[in-house]
């Protein structure tokens, strides 16, 4: 078995890991740390940081705080090193998110950050930089992970959304049970995948390019998944919201045109499904993620359920389709999906 999906089936006993850790102890004092933060320091914003997968994962973590009334915003790290870093200068909770620690540009901002700013980080590695200068840490729990992110881009999703309801005082049996339920979705996918990936990879057949295209909290795994091609297939993709598709890129969708639309129920569902219907009709294909079946018969079509009612937790279970599919069409084409070859796990220089 090679690395790539080694560590994507690692990801049931890693959710399990994280779980065990914010109902232990130290875990569940880390989140009191961190409203602390919030509710004693005048906090007047938070701001989500990272790069690559922490960036794209800062998207619906904001997205969850806005939900929850705590404003909050997403800066790409190098874009608030060398161009944003006066916002900093008001009252400021700054989420530092990066699996290493290590990245950088998250080394470079913690250098620099003013008196105003508290800072949370949101790491895998305990003895990393960020672990170390961040006024509190919470930590992934996820192990080792050397090639394209897998399981990490999960277990941090899911510890912002952990923090997000910690923050509003809603961390509550509820949230674990969902969580532990996302354990055991991701297991029987698991167990089962065999017996749907093929047709996947059949569907989309050969691949010059493909657009993900997502609302809301999806649009971070849109992100993530073209990242996952990109680095780890070396396929040309874009992640891009919903409507942002709709004003011009539609009309790249023409006889060849090949996309993954997330879809799951909530408030842009109509608006989703309008759209996979539009690119069949316009004669492209589209995969599509969604916890609730289209009714739709068309080869152009097809759809991959996924049975995780909450948006923002279908969002985190959604990438797992596409994390076996770039793993299984790379062996389709003879070669292992996830190494590095022109940079590394740990991006150490700007």
């Amino acid at each position: 078995m090679n690395k790539f999906l080694s560590e994507i089936l690692e990801q049931p006993l890693a959710i399990q890991n994280l779980l065990d850790y914010y109902r232990s102890e130290y875990g569940k004092l880390s989140l009191i740390e961190a409203e602390k933060l919030l509710k004693e320091n005048d906090i007047q914003q938070v701001v989500f940081t990272g790069m690559g997968s922490s960036f794209f994962i800062s998207h619906a973590a904001s997205g969850l705080f806005n939900e929850m009334n705590i404003l909050s915003f997403v800066i790409n790290t190098s874009e608030l090193l060398h161009y944003n870093l006066s916002i900093l200068n008001r009252k400021t909770l700054l989420v530092c998110i990066s699996q290493s620690g290590e990245s950088f540009e998250i080394r470079e901002i913690l250098r620099k950050l003013p008196d105003t700013v508290c800072s949370i980080g949101i790491m895998n590695e305990e003895n990393s930089t960020l672990a170390k200068n961040a006024n509190v840490a919470l930590f992934t729990k996820g192990g080792k992970e050397e090639m394209t992110s897998t399981k990490t881009y999960v277990l941090t999703s899911l510890v912002t959304y952990i923090l997000a309801h910690a923050i509003n005082n809603s961390f509550n049996n509820k949230i674990l049970m969902g969580i532990e339920q996302l354990k055991c979705s991701f297991t029987e996918s698991l167990k089962e995948y065999k017996n749907w990936l093929n047709e996947i990879v059949d569907f989309l057949g050969d691949l010059q390019t493909i657009q993900i295209i997502a609302r809301g909290p999806s649009f971070s795994t849109a992100c993530q998944s073209a990242l996952m091609f990109k680095e780890a297939l070396q396929i040309p993709a874009a992640g891009i919201l919903g409507g942002e598709f709709r004003h011009g890129p539609m009309e790249m969708v023409n006889e060849g045109f090949k996309s993954i639309l997330f879809i799951p129920k909530g408030r842009t569902q109509e608006q989703s499904v309008k759209m996979a219907k539009d690119i069949v009709a316009f004669g492209g294909k589209v995969l599509v993620i969604t916890n609730e079946k289209l009714y739709c018969e068309s080869k152009n079509m097809a759809q991959f359920y996924i049975n995780q009612p909450d948006e923002y937790l279908f969002s985190i279970q959604s990438i797992l389709p596409v994390q076996l599919f770039v793993d299984e069409y790379a062996k389709t084409k003879g070669y292992e999906a996830g190494s590095f070859s022109k940079g590394a796990k740990v991006t150490e220089i700007e």
